[in-house]
Protein backbone atom coordinates (compact mmCIF):
# COMPACT_ATOMS: atom_id res chain seq x y z
CA UNK A 1 0.00 0.00 0.00
CA UNK A 2 1.19 3.51 -0.62
CA UNK A 3 2.19 5.91 1.97
CA UNK A 4 -0.93 7.72 2.80
CA UNK A 5 -0.24 11.54 1.82
CA UNK A 6 -0.92 12.50 5.27
CA UNK A 7 2.41 10.72 6.08
CA UNK A 8 4.42 12.02 3.36
CA UNK A 9 6.46 14.83 5.33
CA UNK A 10 7.51 11.64 7.60
CA UNK A 11 9.55 10.43 4.57
CA UNK A 12 11.07 13.38 3.16
CA UNK A 13 14.94 13.51 3.62
CA UNK A 14 16.76 15.86 5.67
CA UNK A 15 20.23 17.45 5.64
CA UNK A 16 22.11 18.22 9.19
CA UNK A 17 25.92 19.40 8.09
CA UNK A 18 27.75 16.94 6.19
CA UNK A 19 24.63 14.40 7.13
CA UNK A 20 21.48 14.05 4.90
CA UNK A 21 19.05 11.43 6.11
CA UNK A 22 16.73 9.48 3.71
CA UNK A 23 13.23 10.38 6.12
CA UNK A 24 12.25 12.38 9.24
CA UNK A 25 12.44 9.42 11.92
CA UNK A 26 14.94 9.02 14.11
CA UNK A 27 15.43 6.19 16.91
CA UNK A 28 15.44 7.39 20.04
CA UNK A 29 18.30 6.49 22.46
CA UNK A 30 17.53 3.56 24.74
CA UNK A 31 19.25 2.22 27.66
CA UNK A 32 19.40 -1.30 27.23
CA UNK A 33 22.00 -2.41 29.60
CA UNK A 34 22.93 -5.66 27.02
CA UNK A 35 27.06 -4.86 27.02
CA UNK A 36 28.65 -6.95 29.61
CA UNK A 37 32.21 -5.35 30.56
CA UNK A 38 30.97 -1.94 28.95
CA UNK A 39 31.61 -4.04 25.47
CA UNK A 40 29.02 -3.85 22.49
CA UNK A 41 29.47 -7.47 21.44
CA UNK A 42 27.20 -8.81 18.31
CA UNK A 43 23.93 -8.61 19.49
CA UNK A 44 24.53 -5.58 20.23
CA UNK A 45 25.36 -4.74 16.22
CA UNK A 46 22.40 -6.76 15.24
CA UNK A 47 20.12 -4.52 17.14
CA UNK A 48 21.03 -1.74 15.43
CA UNK A 49 21.66 -2.74 11.64
CA UNK A 50 17.71 -4.24 12.26
CA UNK A 51 16.63 -1.10 12.77
CA UNK A 52 18.81 0.41 9.96
CA UNK A 53 17.43 -2.14 8.04
CA UNK A 54 13.58 -1.58 8.91
CA UNK A 55 14.01 2.23 7.39
CA UNK A 56 14.80 4.41 10.29
CA UNK A 57 16.86 7.91 9.35
CA UNK A 58 18.90 8.28 11.80
CA UNK A 59 19.70 6.05 14.99
CA UNK A 60 20.50 7.54 18.48
CA UNK A 61 22.30 5.40 20.12
CA UNK A 62 21.73 3.91 23.57
CA UNK A 63 23.64 6.47 26.65
CA UNK A 64 27.41 5.49 26.23
CA UNK A 65 29.87 5.89 28.77
CA UNK A 66 32.56 8.81 28.43
CA UNK A 67 35.84 8.09 29.92
CA UNK A 68 35.63 9.63 32.89
CA UNK A 69 35.59 7.17 36.47
CA UNK A 70 32.29 8.34 37.63
CA UNK A 71 30.21 8.67 34.02
CA UNK A 72 29.01 4.90 34.71
CA UNK A 73 26.19 4.18 37.05
CA UNK A 74 24.26 1.06 35.29
CA UNK A 75 25.69 -2.62 35.01
CA UNK A 76 26.09 -3.46 31.48
CA UNK A 77 25.67 -0.11 29.98
CA UNK A 78 28.18 -0.02 26.51
CA UNK A 79 31.50 2.34 27.17
CA UNK A 80 32.64 5.07 24.45
CA UNK A 81 36.60 3.98 25.56
CA UNK A 82 39.30 1.36 25.12
CA UNK A 83 39.63 -0.65 22.64
CA UNK A 84 37.64 -3.87 23.05
CA UNK A 85 34.36 -1.40 23.30
CA UNK A 86 35.45 0.88 20.46
CA UNK A 87 36.01 -2.17 18.11
CA UNK A 88 32.65 -3.03 19.14
CA UNK A 89 31.12 0.71 18.19
CA UNK A 90 33.16 0.41 14.81
CA UNK A 91 31.80 -2.50 13.93
CA UNK A 92 27.69 -1.34 14.75
CA UNK A 93 28.80 2.07 12.75
CA UNK A 94 30.11 -0.28 9.82
CA UNK A 95 26.77 -2.55 9.64
CA UNK A 96 24.52 0.53 10.04
CA UNK A 97 26.20 2.26 7.05
CA UNK A 98 26.08 -1.22 4.93
CA UNK A 99 22.58 -1.19 6.09
CA UNK A 100 22.09 2.02 4.34
CA UNK A 101 21.26 4.28 7.81
CA UNK A 102 23.33 6.98 9.90
CA UNK A 103 23.95 6.80 13.43
CA UNK A 104 25.53 9.25 16.07
CA UNK A 105 26.25 8.04 19.40
CA UNK A 106 24.92 9.37 22.86
CA UNK A 107 27.78 10.62 24.63
CA UNK A 108 26.38 10.36 28.90
CA UNK A 109 28.02 10.67 31.93
CA UNK A 110 25.26 9.88 34.70
CA UNK A 111 26.36 12.38 37.72
CA UNK A 112 24.76 11.96 40.69
CA UNK A 113 22.56 8.93 39.97
CA UNK A 114 25.98 7.16 40.07
CA UNK A 115 26.76 5.38 43.80
CA UNK A 116 29.97 4.13 45.27
CA UNK A 117 29.97 0.21 44.53
CA UNK A 118 28.97 0.31 41.25
CA UNK A 119 31.15 -0.45 37.95
CA UNK A 120 33.72 0.14 37.45
CA UNK A 121 35.25 1.49 40.39
CA UNK A 122 33.34 1.00 43.12
CA UNK A 123 35.51 3.28 45.68
CA UNK A 124 34.04 6.07 43.10
CA UNK A 125 31.63 8.37 44.04
CA UNK A 126 28.88 9.72 41.74
CA UNK A 127 29.54 13.64 41.04
CA UNK A 128 27.14 16.23 40.71
CA UNK A 129 26.21 20.08 41.59
CA UNK A 130 26.49 19.57 45.37
CA UNK A 131 27.46 16.69 47.50
CA UNK A 132 25.35 14.08 49.25
CA UNK A 133 26.41 11.93 52.42
CA UNK A 134 24.81 8.81 54.57
CA UNK A 135 26.07 9.88 57.68
CA UNK A 136 29.84 9.40 57.08
CA UNK A 137 29.78 8.33 53.77
CA UNK A 138 29.88 10.18 50.47
CA UNK A 139 27.27 9.04 47.92
CA UNK A 140 27.68 12.14 45.44
CA UNK A 141 30.98 14.41 45.44
CA UNK A 142 30.15 17.99 44.70
CA UNK A 143 32.78 18.99 41.42
CA UNK A 144 35.25 21.57 41.72
CA UNK A 145 36.66 23.41 38.97
CA UNK A 146 39.28 21.05 38.33
CA UNK A 147 36.54 18.52 37.87
CA UNK A 148 34.38 20.10 35.82
CA UNK A 149 37.47 20.55 33.34
CA UNK A 150 38.45 16.99 33.21
CA UNK A 151 34.48 15.97 32.49
CA UNK A 152 34.30 18.50 30.09
CA UNK A 153 37.61 16.95 28.58
CA UNK A 154 36.12 13.23 28.27
CA UNK A 155 33.05 14.54 26.87
CA UNK A 156 35.68 15.72 23.80
CA UNK A 157 37.37 12.70 23.92
CA UNK A 158 34.22 10.82 22.97
CA UNK A 159 32.99 13.96 20.26
CA UNK A 160 36.61 13.87 18.75
CA UNK A 161 36.42 9.52 18.30
CA UNK A 162 32.80 9.57 17.68
CA UNK A 163 34.16 11.10 14.27
CA UNK A 164 37.28 8.72 13.91
CA UNK A 165 35.20 5.89 13.96
CA UNK A 166 33.14 7.26 11.57
CA UNK A 167 29.93 8.51 13.06
CA UNK A 168 27.41 10.46 11.48
CA UNK A 169 27.55 13.39 14.36
CA UNK A 170 27.12 12.98 17.97
CA UNK A 171 24.43 13.73 20.70
CA UNK A 172 25.92 15.03 24.30
CA UNK A 173 22.82 14.01 27.04
CA UNK A 174 22.00 16.77 28.92
CA UNK A 175 18.44 15.22 30.35
CA UNK A 176 16.38 13.29 32.81
CA UNK A 177 18.92 14.29 36.07
CA UNK A 178 21.80 13.09 34.48
CA UNK A 179 25.02 15.27 35.27
CA UNK A 180 24.52 18.15 32.97
CA UNK A 181 21.18 18.30 33.65
CA UNK A 182 21.57 18.72 37.00
CA UNK A 183 23.49 21.65 36.86
CA UNK A 184 21.13 23.09 34.69
CA UNK A 185 18.11 22.82 36.96
CA UNK A 186 17.62 24.72 39.62
CA UNK A 187 15.81 21.81 41.68
CA UNK A 188 19.17 20.09 41.61
CA UNK A 189 21.87 23.04 41.50
CA UNK A 190 22.28 24.87 44.61
CA UNK A 191 26.11 26.05 44.10
CA UNK A 192 27.08 29.53 45.16
CA UNK A 193 29.81 29.72 43.18
CA UNK A 194 30.47 30.45 39.41
CA UNK A 195 28.48 27.12 38.17
CA UNK A 196 25.11 27.98 40.45
CA UNK A 197 22.77 30.16 40.94
CA UNK A 198 21.22 31.85 37.85
CA UNK A 199 19.89 30.75 34.89
CA UNK A 200 22.96 32.36 33.47
CA UNK A 201 25.53 30.45 35.67
CA UNK A 202 23.51 27.02 36.27
CA UNK A 203 24.21 26.77 32.14
CA UNK A 204 27.94 27.76 32.46
CA UNK A 205 29.32 23.70 32.61
CA UNK A 206 27.03 22.61 29.51
CA UNK A 207 27.77 25.31 27.79
CA UNK A 208 31.55 25.03 28.31
CA UNK A 209 31.00 20.82 27.40
CA UNK A 210 29.14 22.00 23.99
CA UNK A 211 31.66 24.73 23.16
CA UNK A 212 34.62 22.45 23.85
CA UNK A 213 32.62 19.63 21.61
CA UNK A 214 31.75 21.85 18.71
CA UNK A 215 36.25 23.10 18.61
CA UNK A 216 37.31 19.87 18.73
CA UNK A 217 35.37 18.21 16.08
CA UNK A 218 35.53 19.15 11.76
CA UNK A 219 32.62 22.10 11.61
CA UNK A 220 30.35 20.12 9.24
CA UNK A 221 30.25 17.13 12.16
CA UNK A 222 26.99 17.61 13.78
CA UNK A 223 26.13 18.29 17.47
CA UNK A 224 22.90 17.18 18.74
CA UNK A 225 22.04 18.17 22.25
CA UNK A 226 19.55 16.26 24.30
CA UNK A 227 17.43 18.67 27.00
CA UNK A 228 14.02 18.35 28.62
CA UNK A 229 11.99 19.69 31.54
CA UNK A 230 10.46 16.68 33.66
CA UNK A 231 12.43 14.62 35.53
CA UNK A 232 12.66 11.10 36.42
CA UNK A 233 11.73 12.26 39.99
CA UNK A 234 9.73 15.01 39.51
CA UNK A 235 7.09 14.83 36.51
CA UNK A 236 6.53 18.69 36.86
CA UNK A 237 9.72 20.08 37.42
CA UNK A 238 11.21 22.48 34.56
CA UNK A 239 14.71 24.50 34.02
CA UNK A 240 12.26 27.14 32.50
CA UNK A 241 9.72 28.72 34.01
CA UNK A 242 8.82 30.62 30.32
CA UNK A 243 9.59 31.01 27.34
CA UNK A 244 11.81 33.90 27.78
CA UNK A 245 13.84 31.72 30.54
CA UNK A 246 14.11 29.02 27.85
CA UNK A 247 15.89 31.34 25.51
CA UNK A 248 18.46 32.11 28.05
CA UNK A 249 19.11 28.44 27.97
CA UNK A 250 18.95 27.46 24.38
CA UNK A 251 20.15 30.47 22.43
CA UNK A 252 23.70 30.01 24.20
CA UNK A 253 24.03 26.76 23.23
CA UNK A 254 23.08 27.48 19.63
CA UNK A 255 25.60 29.83 19.93
CA UNK A 256 27.99 27.75 21.31
CA UNK A 257 27.70 25.38 18.49
CA UNK A 258 24.34 22.77 18.93
CA UNK A 259 23.01 21.89 15.36
CA UNK A 260 20.59 20.42 16.72
CA UNK A 261 17.86 20.12 19.69
CA UNK A 262 16.52 17.19 21.07
CA UNK A 263 13.59 17.73 23.01
CA UNK A 264 12.55 15.11 25.50
CA UNK A 265 9.26 15.12 26.49
CA UNK A 266 7.18 12.56 28.07
CA UNK A 267 4.52 13.12 25.46
CA UNK A 268 5.09 15.17 22.30
CA UNK A 269 1.42 16.54 22.05
CA UNK A 270 1.68 18.15 25.32
CA UNK A 271 2.26 22.20 25.27
CA UNK A 272 5.54 23.44 26.75
CA UNK A 273 3.88 26.28 28.57
CA UNK A 274 0.29 27.18 29.44
CA UNK A 275 0.07 30.08 27.01
CA UNK A 276 0.65 28.36 23.67
CA UNK A 277 0.19 24.50 22.09
CA UNK A 278 3.55 24.50 20.80
CA UNK A 279 5.35 21.74 22.45
CA UNK A 280 8.91 21.83 23.56
CA UNK A 281 10.81 21.07 20.60
CA UNK A 282 8.65 23.84 18.96
CA UNK A 283 9.45 26.47 21.00
CA UNK A 284 13.30 25.52 20.59
CA UNK A 285 12.87 25.97 17.20
CA UNK A 286 10.96 29.11 17.59
CA UNK A 287 13.58 30.59 19.79
CA UNK A 288 17.07 29.34 18.00
CA UNK A 289 15.99 28.78 14.48
CA UNK A 290 18.08 24.96 14.72
CA UNK A 291 16.82 22.39 13.67
CA UNK A 292 14.76 20.33 16.28
CA UNK A 293 13.80 16.44 17.11
CA UNK A 294 10.61 16.46 18.61
CA UNK A 295 9.82 13.04 20.50
CA UNK A 296 7.76 11.85 23.47
CA UNK A 297 5.43 8.49 23.18
CA UNK A 298 5.33 8.63 19.50
CA UNK A 299 3.07 5.77 17.81
CA UNK A 300 1.86 4.69 21.23
CA UNK A 301 -2.30 4.60 21.86
CA UNK A 302 -2.76 7.14 24.95
CA UNK A 303 -0.04 6.42 27.52
CA UNK A 304 -0.90 6.94 30.84
CA UNK A 305 0.72 8.44 33.88
CA UNK A 306 3.83 6.57 34.51
CA UNK A 307 3.72 4.70 31.05
CA UNK A 308 2.42 1.53 32.61
CA UNK A 309 1.73 -1.79 30.92
CA UNK A 310 1.32 -2.83 26.90
CA UNK A 311 1.20 0.09 24.74
CA UNK A 312 -0.87 -0.55 21.45
CA UNK A 313 0.24 1.58 18.15
CA UNK A 314 -1.30 4.68 16.99
CA UNK A 315 -1.30 5.69 13.33
CA UNK A 316 -4.07 8.33 14.10
CA UNK A 317 -1.16 9.93 16.11
CA UNK A 318 1.54 9.54 13.25
CA UNK A 319 -1.39 11.78 11.85
CA UNK A 320 -0.82 14.17 13.50
CA UNK A 321 3.00 14.29 14.08
CA UNK A 322 2.95 14.60 10.35
CA UNK A 323 0.74 17.45 10.12
CA UNK A 324 3.04 19.38 12.97
CA UNK A 325 6.04 18.54 10.78
CA UNK A 326 4.51 19.63 7.86
CA UNK A 327 4.02 23.00 9.71
CA UNK A 328 7.46 23.62 10.73
CA UNK A 329 6.92 23.01 14.44
CA UNK A 330 9.91 20.35 14.25
CA UNK A 331 12.19 18.66 11.78
CA UNK A 332 12.51 15.31 13.36
CA UNK A 333 10.55 12.50 14.60
CA UNK A 334 11.42 10.38 17.73
CA UNK A 335 10.57 6.88 18.34
CA UNK A 336 11.47 5.17 21.32
CA UNK A 337 9.32 2.24 22.30
CA UNK A 338 7.34 1.33 19.62
CA UNK A 339 10.86 0.58 17.69
CA UNK A 340 11.59 -1.47 20.16
CA UNK A 341 9.05 -3.61 19.65
CA UNK A 342 9.53 -3.59 16.11
CA UNK A 343 12.60 -3.11 14.38
CA UNK A 344 10.80 -2.34 11.15
CA UNK A 345 8.10 0.31 12.27
CA UNK A 346 9.51 3.11 9.96
CA UNK A 347 8.54 0.45 7.04
CA UNK A 348 5.37 -0.68 7.96
CA UNK A 349 4.58 3.23 8.48
CA UNK A 350 5.84 4.16 5.26
CA UNK A 351 4.27 1.28 3.52
CA UNK A 352 1.00 1.96 5.38
CA UNK A 353 0.55 -1.46 6.33
CA UNK A 354 -0.59 -0.62 9.96
CA UNK A 355 -2.31 -3.21 10.80
CA UNK A 356 1.09 -4.97 10.99
CA UNK A 357 2.35 -2.42 13.87
CA UNK A 358 3.15 -4.76 16.89
CA UNK A 359 2.55 -3.26 20.30
CA UNK A 360 5.23 -2.44 23.05
CA UNK A 361 5.49 -4.55 26.16
CA UNK A 362 7.80 -3.61 29.10
CA UNK A 363 8.89 -7.15 29.18
CA UNK A 364 10.73 -6.72 25.72
CA UNK A 365 13.65 -4.36 28.21
CA UNK A 366 14.32 -7.57 30.25
CA UNK A 367 14.65 -10.01 26.95
CA UNK A 368 17.29 -10.42 25.03
CA UNK A 369 17.95 -7.84 21.75
CA UNK A 370 15.30 -8.50 19.27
Amino acid sequence: MDTPFTLAPLFEPFTIGRTTLSNRIVMAPMTRQKSPGGVPGVDVTAYYRRRAEGGVGLIITEGTYIDHPAANAFADGPDFFGEAALDGWRRVVDAVHDAGGKIIPQLWHCGPERRPGMPHDPAVPGYGPVELRDNDRVLVHAMTPADIAAVTDAYVRGARTAERLGFDGVEIHAAHEFLLDTFLWAGSNTRIDDYGGSIEKRLRFPLEVVRAVRQNVSADFPVVLRFCQFKRSDYGARIAENPEDLARILKPLAQAGVDVFHASERRFREPAFAESPDNLASWAKTLTGKPVITVGSVGLKNPGEGDPGVMSSAPADLRLVAERLRAGAFDLVGVGRALLADPFWAARVRDGRFSELKDYDPVILSGPLV
